[in-house]
C-alpha cells in the first residue's frame, strides 16, 4: 500500500510533519513497513481542506492528531487485513 503526506505549504503549516511522525510511528509498532510504502507529496491539490492523506488513489483532507488513530485504521489496517 502507498500513502503520501501532503507537505505543501498549506499542509505544513496546518501539522502535516506531525502526521508523517504518526504515520511512521504507527507503522514501525505494528511492523507494516514491508506492507506500507510512506512517503511526501508536495500537493495534493486540497490546499484549504487541511493535511491531505493520499492513500492509494483515495485523498483524505482534514487529517490532524485528533482524528488520525480513526483514519489509521480505516484506511490502512482494514485495508490490509
Amino acid at each position: 500500500m502507498k500513502v503520501y503526506v501532503c507537505v505543501g505549504s498549506s499542509c505544513h503549516l496546518r501539522g502535516s510533519y506531525d502526521i508523517i511522525n504518526l504515520m511512521k510511528k504507527n507503522i514501525a509498532e505494528r511492523q507494516l513497513e514491508d506492507k506500507v510504502e510512506l512517503s511526501a507529496a508536495f500537493c495534493l491539490g486540497k490546499c484549504t481542506d487541511g493535511v491531505s492523506v493520499k492513500f492509494e488513489d483515495e485523498v483524505v483532507c482534514g487529517v490532524n492528531k485528533e482524528n488520525f488513530d480513526d483514519i489509521f485504521s480505516e484506511y490502512v489496517l482494514n485495508r490490509l487485513n
